[in-house]
């Protein structure tokens, strides 16, 4: 589930819930465009934002990829919510600074290079296997 905040003057429905799927994102695009949104900060948890980060960019919204530590000191008991809106309230204010996100050949080409890595790794530790045996 992926959360998303708006400002308060821009609906009244000021946090949804979205899902994980390719659809799910693209009503996500779809909410932010009908609350008039033109720039997007999210937190880089995991890998998690990076489908959610892709979709939004081809949307045509400014994404600011944003680390998660910024929604750590939220006051209170730390929630998806509170998370959400804390990070719109930030983003509003202008005190979130974006993270390094290198654009399209750029990223495809250093996650062929990460996946390369992998399978040599898993082929060498499969080579050492049966050389055991």
């Amino acid at each position: 589930m992926h959360m998303a905040a708006v400002s308060p003057e821009a609906a009244q429905d000021t946090i949804w819930s979205f899902g994980t799927f390719t659809s799910d994102l693209h009503a996500l695009a779809e909410w932010f465009k009908d609350r008039k949104v033109t720039s997007v900060a999210m937190a880089s948890t995991g890998i998690y934002w990076i489908p959610v980060y892709e979709i939004l960019e081809q949307h045509g919204f400014d994404v600011i990829l944003v680390n998660a530590r910024y929604a750590k000191n939220v006051p209170g008991r730390k929630t998806d919510v509170s998370d959400a809106a804390w990070l719109q309230q930030l983003h509003s204010y202008g005190l979130l600074r974006g993270s390094c996100r290198p654009q399209g050949d750029i990223a495809a080409l250093r996650a062929y290079l990460r996946q390369r890595e992998r399978l040599v790794q898993y082929a060498a530790g499969h080579i050492h296997t049966c050389k055991k045996l």
